[in-house]
């Protein structure tokens, strides 16, 4: 077995979290998988994995290999793939995730247009507010809202989204209007229960940011659910303006305090193990979003 085959044995077990499960993203047999490892440990010196019936680890010597040894076999099956697509032509299947908010209102009514113009690249998209882990998942690409998250993976920067607060019509018939961010402690607001700080509202107040903590009884975790929830009815909500603008401009949801609400842009990155970017199908696909969204914000 020669040495990349060894390093790819090696990344395969830390990505994919186990012998086993490396043994069978490779095709292999576990025995195998653990001698090879152990070949490897024994030929450089040192222990890279701390092994346990349940789990592994990377020793410290461990994750400085590993960290080579995943760039070095990105970089072979990068300079494979790129030459198999036949000559930069893109083809191939395109494995994506994306939250639901970008995916539903603004990717999917567009992907005809990609697929059009690509006919030979297949889409497989994954929509889910989760973090995805990308590389333990092979993906291709993220389309995430907010820092990148994860340093193994490139971050390409091209939009931003703005939050805005908002209510339907037969709430604030209900509850009344707030006018100031002080109303708010009157009023059930509805917030994401996997980001606390989202319940601290900012606020402009003397020249400075004050942010107003705000309550309810209902916390979801995805920004679909706020949407859902504030339409019926349920309460007030901070969301980003991909997910409500279409309901401002039907009228079934209501802008609040604008004039003093702060809407902080959230940057929008796509993010991708590096060099992948060479692959053709990923590249057509980075230039179609740069060329869609880029510098987006929506028009309420």
């Amino acid at each position: 077995m020669d040495r990349a085959a060894e390093m790819e044995i090696l990344v395969a077990c830390v990505d994919h979290g186990g012998l086993t499960a490396a043994a069978e993203r490779l095709n292999l047999t576990p025995s195998a998988i653990s001698k090879a490892v152990t070949r490897l440990e024994e030929r450089l010196g040192v222990k890279l994995l701390e092994r346990t019936t349940r789990r592994i680890a990377l020793t410290t010597e461990g994750r400085a290999f590993y960290d080579s040894a995943r760039r070095i076999i990105g970089e072979i099956n990068d300079a494979e793939a790129g030459v198999m697509e036949n000559r930069g032509r893109p083809r191939g299947t395109l494995r994506i995730t994306s939250g639901v908010a970008f995916a539903t209102n603004l990717l999917a009514p567009v992907l005809g247009d990609f697929t059009e113009a690509y006919p030979e690249v297949t889409i497989e998209l994954g929509i889910t507010d989760r973090m995805v882990d990308i590389v333990a998942a092979n993906l291709d690409i993220g389309i995430r809202t907010g820092p990148v998250g994860d340093d193994r993976l490139v971050g390409r920067r091209f939009a931003d989204v703005h939050r805005v607060i908002v209510a339907s019509p037969a709430y604030l018939a209900r509850r009344g209007r707030p006018l100031h961010p002080d109303d708010l402690a009157r009023h059930t607001c509805i917030t994401p229960s996997n980001a606390p700080g989202l319940s601290l509202w900012p606020f402009r107040h003397g020249g400075q940011i004050r942010r107003v903590e705000v309550r309810g009884t209902v916390t979801v975790d995805d920004a679909a659910s706020l949407h859902a929830l504030a339409l019926g009815g349920l309460g007030i909500t901070r969301v980003a303006d991909t997910i409500v603008a279409p309901s401002i401009r039907t009228g079934q949801l209501v802008p609040l305090l604008e004039a003093q609400h702060v809407a902080e842009p959230v940057p929008m990155h796509l993010v991708f193990p590096p060099g992948r970017q060479r692959l053709p199908k990923l590249r057509v696909f980075l230039d179609f979003i740069q060329e869609r969204f880029g510098t987006h914000r929506s028009t309420l």
